[in-house]
């Protein structure tokens, strides 16, 4: 991949946030914000991000009027003693994607990271799908209809995101990979610059990307996934852990609305990629984990989700799948959870288990 990053970050970033798109929209409607599960997650960030916000005044920096909503309020006094020095942390989101229970299913072996998981989504997803956006083809009038019709919609979910957070006191920058000039060659990354977020880093900012319509070096165009995003941010800012905030308590050894499924708390990465559940211990290591699979997803969904947490692992990063808008997220958010697990934290984790790692 070409590296055209020519700005380094002056200080450690302590938290990448993934923000699922099942867990932030309402998976069964088209372009539906989750708005209750939106403003507890902006609470939660906020009292992770900014020290003792908890007992200060909330200053929002959405100035805009809303249809619906009350007026603005701005008063410039209130900032003079603020300091809004806030921890370095980067969000992600995703467009929608959810579990499915009303589409076929396949097994797949956890051991192999040999993982589907196609499901449908709330923004974004419908765009491209029904113009084939993340198949290419530029050339075809629908196709660039779609490249079009997709980037209107996952940037107005991310203008959402980024007016939410910023309702919090949470000074967050939109940043749209295809407009940072982020390309990829037949689907895998080829260019991925990482100025403008190193710039807005160092400015005190909250970079705030999404998964996006890119163009492609050799077939045109595709989507290029928040956790493929996630993962190369991740290699670049070394943070101190990853959180993905799903719609679900974590990872299943099956859909979690089947009977008897099970949370799987602990997942271990080698060396040589393979993966394997330290906790809870399963009779049989080698059992086969279902999954679901919807028609509508464009990114790779939990395969992509497991297997660029996967690869986020390796790096040395401890990598944390809960539910959003819960206080295991608050607390997986906060950092509260790394090192040996609570017993009362419900949630996936998923580490390196390499020679040399401090948290084996």
């Amino acid at each position: 991949m070409e590296d055209t990053t020519t700005l380094s970050v002056t200080k450690p970033i302590r938290c990448i946030v993934k923000l699922g798109g099942a867990a932030i929209t309402c998976k069964n409607d088209l372009e539906k914000i989750n708005e209750e599960n939106v403003e507890i997650v902006s609470s939660q960030l906020r009292e992770a991000m900014i020290t003792g916000s908890s007992s200060r005044k909330v200053l929002g920096m959405d100035w805009s009027k809303r249809p619906g909503k009350s007026g603005i309020s701005c008063d410039a006094d209130d900032f003079e003693d603020q300091n809004l020095d806030s921890s370095s942390f980067v969000v992600v989101h995703g467009a929608g994607v959810g579990l499915q229970s009303d589409v076929h299913s396949l097994l797949v072996k956890i051991c192999d990271a040999d993982l589907l998981f196609l499901p449908s989504g709330s923004f974004g997803h419908f765009q491209a799908s029904k113009s084939g956006v993340h198949k290419g083809g530029l050339n075809k009038p629908l196709v660039k209809a779609g490249f079009v019709a997709t980037r209107i919609s996952v940037t107005t979910l991310n203008l959402e995101i980024v007016r939410a957070l910023a309702r919090e006191g949470i000074p967050s920058i939109g940043m749209s990979p295809f407009s940072c000039g982020w390309t990829t060659s037949e689907r895998n990354m080829a260019s991925a610059d990482l100025s403008m977020v190193a710039q807005a880093i160092n400015s005190g900012f909250v970079p705030v990307l999404h998964g996006d319509a890119v163009l492609d070096d050799l077939q045109g165009c595709t989507i290029l996934s928040g956790d493929v995003i996630i993962r190369h941010l991740a290699a670049y800012l070394k943070p101190e852990y990853v959180v993905f905030l799903t719609d679900v308590l974590g990872v299943y050894d099956r859909p979690p609305s089947e009977p008897n499924a099970v949370l799987l708390r602990e997942i271990a990465v080698s060396e040589d990629g393979s993966w394997s559940v330290v906790k809870p211990t399963l009779e049989d290591m080698k059992k086969q984990v279902e999954t679901t699979v919807a028609a509508h997803d464009t990114t790779g969904g939990m395969a992509t989700k497991i297997s660029e947490a996967a690869l986020i692992a390796k790096l040395g990063i401890d990598v944390y799948i809960v539910k959003a808008a819960t206080t295991h997220s608050s607390r997986a958010l906060s950092g509260e959870v790394k090192g040996a697990l609570p017993e009362d934290w419900l949630g996936t984790v998923i580490r390196f288990v390499g020679k040399g790692n401090r948290n084996c």
